[in-house]
């Protein structure tokens, strides 16, 4: 990274040359390949999420959202017109485009547009769109609106720190770990540390691309399972250039570009792959003894 300087010699962060406020997220539908994202409407979205959200029999899904989980329709239906009611969060309907029933919700919220940030969050996702393509693309639609089209700099996702699965759906998704802000907020008579991701515009190339090559066609098989993971696609190819090491730590030989290995977050070169794999199974031996 280039280091920028003032007049005064210390150092400032980057230019942002021509810099000016983004459009606020616009009221229309963002389709794809397995569902469409639409403004939350309740009146013909009630019905089909309330029936969805059903089927999360033992009410977990509700366990670190704001709200509690609903027996009674006319409740929620009244609980969503609260919410679709304002501009920020801007609440959003999940479509699956097999049934073209509503099986989830997400909003943007804590919209930014003069510094060209804004978050994802409020995601319920019911048991007939967990683990499935549309959940995926779903995220993928609502960042791609974000970037592409409206320009943000920022998409951030955040929280309760003890919420394993979003923890690890955030990271899935590209998203990168940023910190966990301690005794953030109290809800529902408990505390909450809250744990902050990222994406930023110069990781969104890649953060695409992935998406892009996850979401085609070709990545899924004659039974509609992944051929390659997310995780996997969006992986930065190994460079030689990265190198910790010059020379392989077992021949003394140069490192060859067809043997390295990533070690603690470092690459590590090797002079063939037999001692690169040597390596790697030792590795893993002693982190197994651990």
């Amino acid at each position: 990274m280039t280091d920028h300087k003032n007049a005064h010699d210390q150092p400032i962060g980057h230019p942002v040359p021509g810099w000016t406020a983004r459009p606020t997220p616009p009221l229309t539908a963002m389709t794809g390949r397995f569902c469409r994202v639409e403004p939350l409407v309740p009146a013909p979205h009630a019905a089909d999420l309330f029936a969805a959200n059903a089927q999360d029999r033992d009410g977990r899904n509700w366990t670190y959202l704001g709200a509690d989980g609903f027996t009674d329709p006319a409740a929620y239906h009244a609980w969503l017109d609260k919410m679709a009611a304002g501009s920020d969060p801007l609440f959003h309907a999940i479509i699956d485009l097999q049934t073209g029933k509503a099986v989830g919700i997400a909003s943007y919220l804590r919209i930014d547009p003069a510094n060209g940030v804004i978050e994802v969050g409020h995601i319920n996702y019911s048991p007939l769109l967990q683990q499935t393509p549309a959940a995926t693309e779903a995220m993928f639609l609502m960042m791609r609106r974000a970037f592409d089209e409206l320009g943000y700099r920022r998409y951030e996702w955040k929280c309760d720190d003890r919420n394993g699965p979003s923890r690890a759906a955030a990271q899935r998704l590209g998203f990168s770990y940023e910190g966990t802000f301690r005794q953030a907020l109290v809800y529902k008579d408990r505390n909450r540390d809250t744990a902050w991701f990222s994406i930023i515009d110069g990781d969104w190339p890649m953060v695409k691309a992935a998406f892009e090559q996850w979401l085609s066609p070709a990545n899924f098989d004659s039974d509609g399972r992944q051929k390659q993971s997310l995780a996997s696609l969006r992986a930065k190819p190994l460079d030689i250039a990265d190198c910790i090491n010059d020379t392989c730590p077992w021949s003394g030989k140069p490192v060859s570009a067809d043997a390295l290995t990533l070690y603690k977050g470092r690459v590590v070169g090797f002079c063939n792959p037999g001692c690169r794999d040597k390596f790697e199974t030792a590795v893993g031996h002693f982190e197994a003894a651990l």
